[in-house]
C-alpha cells in the first residue's frame, strides 16, 4: 500500500510543467487601474524654442561659434580695451568742458546781481536800441550822453553780451559789440574828461588818415577859435570891448565859466605824453603770425600814429601864433 501511495508521485515529478492557463481577458484590454506617475506631465514645446535651445547648446559646444575670428585674438582684445579708455576719456572731457561753459554763463548772468534791477532793465534797452538803430547809433550814442543815461552800467551790459559772442565764436556779433563798447566809453570819458582832453579828442578826430596839412591848419584854425588872446589888453579886457574909443558891453563872466588857456591845454597834453611814453618803454610786441599777434603789433602801430598826431599837436599849441 506505501508503494501504491508513492508511485504516483515519482511520474509527477518527472512531468513536464502543465501549460500556462489561457488568459480570461479579452485582447486589446488593459487594466483598468491608472498607473501611478511620480513625475510631472509633459507639455509639448514649440518646434521654434527646441531649435533655437539646440542652436544655443550647439554654441556653447565651441568657444568660438557665432563670433568673429579676432574675438580670441590678445592684441585685437587690448586694442578694444584701450578705444574703450579712450572714449571714457574724451567723454569725461566733454563732460568737463559743458560744466566749465556752465559756469561761465552763470558768472556772467550774476555780474550785473549788484544793480538794481530796474536800472538793469533800462541799460539793457538802451543797448539794444544802439544795435536797432544801425547806421543812426552816432546820433544816438549822443542823444543818450546829453541825457546822462550813459553809464557804467550800460558798458556792462554790453561786456555781457560781448563775453557770451565770444563763447559762441560769433565773429561778427564780436566785432560790432567791440565798436559799440569802445564807442560808447570814449564818450563817457570825453563827458567826464577835463577841457583840454575834450579838445584833443576833437582835434584828433578832425584827421581823416590821408591829408596831415590840411588837418594841422584845421586844428590851428581850433585852437585860435578856442584859446583866447594871450596879449595883456585882452587878458584884462573882455572881447568886444573898444580900447580906442573905451566903449563896448561889459558883461559879468558866466558861473560855469570853462574857458580853457593855451598853457593849461599844453601842459595837460605833455603829462599825457609822458604818461603813454613810460607805458610804451615796457611794451614788447609779440612775435609770429597767429591772429592774436597780428591783431596786437596793429593796435601798437595806430597807438604809434595817435602818438605821432599827439606831438604835433603839442608843437602847434606851443608855436600857436594869432
Amino acid at each position: 500500500m506505501e508503494a501504491s501511495v508513492l508511485a504516483p508521485r515519482v511520474p509527477f515529478l518527472l512531468r513536464s510543467p502543465p501549460p500556462p492557463r489561457p488568459s480570461l481577458r479579452p485582447n486589446g484590454l488593459r487594466s483598468c487601474r491608472p498607473a501611478l506617475r511620480l513625475k510631472s506631465p509633459r507639455f509639448a514645446v514649440p518646434a521654434a524654442a527646441q531649435k533655437n535651445a539646440e542652436e544655443a547648446v550647439g554654441a556653447g559646444d565651441g568657444e568660438s561659434a557665432g563670433l568673429p575670428e579676432e574675438f580670441n585674438d590678445d592684441e585685437w582684445q587690448a586694442r578694444q580695451r584701450e578705444k574703450t579708455k579712450e572714449w571714457h576719456a574724451y567723454r569725461q572731457k566733454e563732460e568737463e568742458e559743458e560744466k566749465r561753459k556752465t559756469n561761465e554763463y552763470r558768472e556772467i548772468g550774476i555780474r550785473l546781481k549788484g544793480y538794481p534791477e530796474e536800472e538793469v532793465r533800462k541799460a539793457r534797452k538802451l543797448v539794444s536800441s544802439f544795435i536797432r538803430s544801425a547806421e543812426e547809433v552816432e546820433e544816438k550814442i549822443e542823444e543818450a550822453a546829453e541825457k546822462g543815461e550813459l553809464t557804467e552800467l550800460v558798458l556792462m551790459v554790453i561786456w555781457n553780451r560781448l563775453d557770451l559772442a565770444r563763447k559762441d565764436d560769433e565773429k561778427d556779433v564780436i566785432r560790432s559789440l567791440d565798436l559799440l563798447y569802445r564807442r560808447i566809453e570814449t564818450e563817457i570819458l570825453k563827458r567826464e574828461s577835463t577841457p583840454a582832453m575834450r579838445l584833443l579828442n576833437d582835434l584828433l578826430n578832425l584827421h581823416d588818415g590821408f591829408d596831415d596839412e590840411g588837418w594841422v591848419k584845421k586844428c590851428r584854425k581850433c585852437m585860435i577859435d578856442m584859446f583866447p588872446r594871450e596879449d595883456p589888453f585882452s587878458m584884462l579886457v573882455p572881447s568886444g570891448f573898444d580900447m580906442e574909443n573905451h566903449q563896448g558891453r561889459i558883461g559879468l563872466p558866466p558861473e560855469d565859466d570853462d574857458v580853457l588857456l593855451r598853457v593849461d591845454f599844453v601842459r595837460e597834453v605833455d603829462l599825457l605824453l609822458q604818461e603813454v611814453r613810460a607805458e610804451q618803454q615796457n611794451f614788447q610786441p609779440p612775435e609770429g603770425f597767429d591772429p592774436e599777434a597780428v591783431a596786437a603789433r596793429l593796435r601798437q602801430q595806430e597807438k604809434q600814429t595817435t602818438i605821432q598826431q599827439v606831438e604835433a599837436l603839442l608843437e602847434l599849441a606851443i608855436s600857436l601864433k594869432w
